[in-house]
């Protein structure tokens, strides 16, 4: 099989500030030039850098806001993070863990760090993608998966520690927990130095690496250092990533949805009437009722 060749490798953008408990470097659609649909299904990757938290009594995040079309999927590698939902939905994901949360129809949510954490402090380090909804499936209704490092796929390279956590979608025989609308592949890759991890994904899939810890070499040549994300072409469909030191990479890869977007504040849709629609929806409660701490 041919090899996916990489068309850039980015460095993190400018980190900007989401509500008081995010700092994250946004790297599509906004941060770099990768656009709305390059990376289709995923619409949005944000990433909080591995950053040191004083201690706090009042837990900071992001308050109550709406969230129409899509799904957001949090996966926490420092820190705790807690989830409320006005349908009813609530947890707290720590490290190795995910919140996979489709808004679909409309949902209120709020997300800040977990009350105990945020009282002890510590290094927090997030990543939040925005995953679309083909039009059929927009409006399905609220949902919410909580997948724990416990119950997730692993499959191991090695045996000195080194394995790939599948969440979503399948890595040889191990089946990620995640259930998704469109095919989704979606892995944390943990390596120790000098190992190497093979994958093989479909040509027409897009597929992108984010450096979370350590720097990698991708099919031998290609240096990826820590906190860049590697964004691949639509060529081939192998390719190795072999950790220079121990490493943390996440791998996003997925079946492009070829529709129209029409994305505005906090709703992903596909024209502005249904982006009209949802604000009026939401100014009339129809996303139901969540309280503010």
């Amino acid at each position: 099989m041919k090899n996916k060749t990489i068309q850039e490798v980015f460095t993190p953008p400018a980190a900007h500030m989401v509500g008081d408990g995010f700092k994250v470097h946004n790297f599509f659609p906004g941060g770099n030039k990768i656009g709305i649909q390059r990376m289709s299904p995923f619409f949005l990757m944000d990433y909080n850098a591995k950053t040191y938290l004083p201690p706090s009594d009042k837990p900071r995040g992001v308050g109550v806001h709406p969230h129409r079309g899509f799904e957001t999927v949090t996966i926490a590698y420092h820190g705790k993070v807690a989830h409320h939902d006005s349908a009813g939905n609530s947890g707290v994901i720590g490290e190795g863990d995910v919140q996979w949360m489709t808004a679909g129809s409309g949902v209120l949510h709020k997300e800040y760090h977990e009350k105990a954490f945020s009282k002890a402090g510590g290094d927090f380090q997030m990543v939040q993608l925005w995953v679309n909804l083909p039009a059929k499936d927009k409006m399905h209704a609220p949902k919410y998966q909580e997948i724990t490092r416990a119950n997730m796929g692993v499959y191991a390279i090695d045996d000195k520690g080194s394995v790939v956590e599948v969440i979503a979608g399948k890595y040889k025989d191990v089946t990620g927990a995640a259930s998704t609308f469109t095919p989704v592949e979606l892995y944390t890759v943990k390596l120790k130095k000098n190992a190497v991890a093979d994958f093989s994904l479909p040509e027409h899939y897009n597929t992108g690496l984010l450096i979370i810890e350590g720097n990698v070499v991708i099919n031998g040549d290609t240096k990826a250092p820590e906190s860049n994300f590697v964004l691949f072409n639509n060529d081939g469909e192998d390719f190795t990533i072999e950790a220079s030191e121990d490493a943390v990479v996440l791998l996003l890869s997925g079946e492009p949805i070829n529709e129209r977007i029409f994305a505005y504040g906090p709703f992903l849709m596909n024209s502005r009437e249904e982006i009209e629609q949802a604000y009026s929806d939401y100014n009339l409660g129809k996303f139901g009722y969540l309280e503010e701490d």
